[in-house]
């Protein structure tokens, strides 16, 4: 062996004992006729000590040493004279005999510090030095942490891992495929998938009741914080079960992770909330509930009054930023340029001020009389101090641009702490969401949902007033994890296809062998999946899931480390039978 003991392992209670350590050069420091290393490797560091005057040749090796040589030292363990209580070795030092430079290094692009000076791209192109980093490496220690108690649990209620295949048949619904020419079979092409949605429904047709996996699905879609093209999906079907059942189950793994990896007890049932409460009072399906600031409708407070932006708009809400009356002109006018950015899209910002007497003071003070603000104030509960925001338009843009608003508010007010968790259920969703451009449905989830039984007779007459048996754990604004009951019914789901345009002929050839599966007693089942990336990130308290994958893409699905994607040489080609024209 190389070593005796890992830089992360020698207490003051190993003092005395001779030692082999092996790592890479953290720091090297000079002072007087003394040479001090930090050595590191991924249990920690310890300080190694070369005196001039006892080996003269060793310390002058010891001093050629750079950033990043990977060295093996043989040394006593000391008692350190100045402790340093930030390491856990800190209580002790290797006085070094011995030292061998098992490899050196070049100078590094930027610095293996917490604290780094590398860029995001120069970090990513060489990920294997930014893996190296205490604060990356301790991502991916909580990632293994969570996958395996993950694990631990679904096995101790029951469920089996299973494999299911990486190279499958493309569909058409939800995002695009990325797809894998076939060489044996010309002109036809395999696609990744995008979760293992219909393989775990035919487990359940199998008879393997409880099923999970950690798996990596593939959507080629446009990519941003929580967002890769590869990732990871703790993906989980049961069979003879009822919404309350998942939820059950799921909601008690997720307490159970908050318990065991940060010592947080939820006491009580997560609340719930329907789809439609959430747009309305949040304009989220994913809302962050760490503060309140809930949208106020306001179109018929506010009509007739000669003010053309509320009167012609469709939909009039807004948000009450408490104790934000004192906000300058400046302050106003950043917000009005925040709710304008081309990527939320509102005209406008009209504003109320409660000022310390009580009186408001608004932005259409000319259209609004002081008791006309006063009325819109009460219906915010507003008092003296507070800031009422508003925006204007067509409904379902607004309340998006509204949510973006509170959001923005919420983090300048310091109301969402990372260390604050605040989870709930959000349920009952569109079964179908309706596609101006093309002029059909499509489903919100994907067309295996089963919409709720009570819905069922809405199918033919209001298709999208129908309701789906469907249901998303969000985080503080996160969507974690989601499912649904599915369709366990041959003739229920030969009406979805129905309804979302297929012809039987298409619906057979794409998803025949599952429709087919149903002929031989399918069981009642559902489930859900939790993206394991983005649930890592909640724990880590990071800003995107890239930072707790070992090796992620950056904002153009691009792997700048391996020069991915990149063409492929012409003989390739031929063999695949495939043609470029670009």
């Amino acid at each position: 062996m190389y070593r005796t003991h890992t830089n992360g392992e020698l207490r003051l209670s190993d003092a005395g004992k001779t030692v082999t350590l092996c790592g890479w050069v953290q720091k090297n420091r000079r002072m007087g006729g003394m040479t001090f290393i930090d050595l590191r490797d991924r249990y920690g560091i310890t300080q190694l000590v070369f005196n001039q005057e006892i080996n003269a040749a060793l310390c002058e090796q010891a001093n050629a040493l750079g950033r990043e040589f990977v060295i093996q030292v043989k040394g006593e363990v000391t008692e350190r004279s100045s402790k340093n209580n930030n390491i856990l070795t800190g209580e002790i030092e290797i006085i070094v005999s011995e030292l061998t430079i098992l490899n050196s290094s070049e100078t590094p692009p930027f610095t293996i510090e917490d604290n780094t000076d590398g860029g995001d791209d120069i970090r990513m192109k060489y990920r294997y030095l930014d893996l190296r980093r205490v604060a990356v490496r301790k991502n991916l220690e909580l990632r293994h942490k969570m996958a395996f108690e993950v694990r631990r649990f679904l096995d101790e209620m029951g469920f089996l891992e299973v494999e299911t295949p990486v190279l499958i048949g493309s569909t058409p619904e939800g995002a695009r495929d990325f797809v894998v020419p076939s060489r044996m079979n010309a002109g036809e092409f395999y696609a990744l998938p995008q979760s293992p949605q219909t393989l775990k429904q035919l487990l359940m047709v199998s008879g393997f009741d409880r099923y999970f996996q950690i798996v990596k699905c593939f959507r080629d879609e446009d990519l941003r914080a929580d967002r890769q093209p590869e990732f990871t999906q703790i993906d989980c079907e049961m069979s003879f079960v009822e919404q309350e059942d998942i939820l059950n189950i799921f909601e008690g793994m997720a307490k159970h992770l908050f318990k065991y990896i940060k010592n947080i007890d939820f006491i009580g049932d997560f609340p719930r909330m329907t789809w439609a409460d959430a747009m309305k009072y949040y304009g989220s399906d994913k809302p962050d509930t760490r503060f309140e600031m809930k949208f106020v409708e306001l179109k018929e407070a506010v009509s007739g009054r000669n003010f053309v932006v509320f009167d012609s708009a469709e939909y009039v809400g807004g948000i009450c930023a408490e104790g934000c009356a004192a906000y300058t002109r400046k302050q106003i006018d950043e917000l009005t340029e925040f709710v304008k950015r081309p990527q939320i899209g509102a005209k406008g910002l009209v504003y109320i001020k409660i000022e310390a007497d009580g009186t408001p003071k608004s932005s259409v003070d000319k259209f609004y009389s002081a008791e006309d603000l006063q009325k819109i104030a009460a219906l915010f509960n507003a008092k003296a101090g507070d800031l009422i925001l508003i925006l204007a338009g067509e409904k379902a843009k607004t309340q998006k641009a509204l949510c973006e608003l509170r959001l923005e508010m919420g983090s300048k007010l310091g109301l969402r702490k990372k260390d604050e968790f605040s989870p709930l259920w959000v349920v009952d969703f569109p079964l179908f969401e309706f596609d101006e451009e093309t002029q059909r449905l499509y489903a919100m989830h994907h067309p295996f949902t089963s919409p709720k039984p009570e819905d069922i007779h809405l199918l033919d007459t209001a298709p999208a007033t129908v309701r789906a048996n469907a249901y998303d754990m969000v985080i503080n604004g996160v969507e974690l994890g989601g499912g649904s009951i599915r369709i366990h019914d041959s003739g229920l789901q030969n009406k979805m296809f129905e309804l979302m345009g297929f012809t039987s002929e298409k619906a057979q050839a794409q998803f025949g062998f599952l429709m087919n599966a149903f002929k031989y007693g399918a069981p009642p089942h559902g489930g859900l999946a939790f993206g394991l990336d983005r649930l890592v990130s909640l724990f880590a308290g990071l800003d995107s899931i890239r930072d707790c994958i070992a090796f992620p893409k950056n904002n153009s699905g691009r792997d700048v480390m391996l020069d991915a994607p990149s063409p492929i040489d012409e003989e390739q080609l031929k063999e695949l039978n495939i043609a470029l024209t670009l």
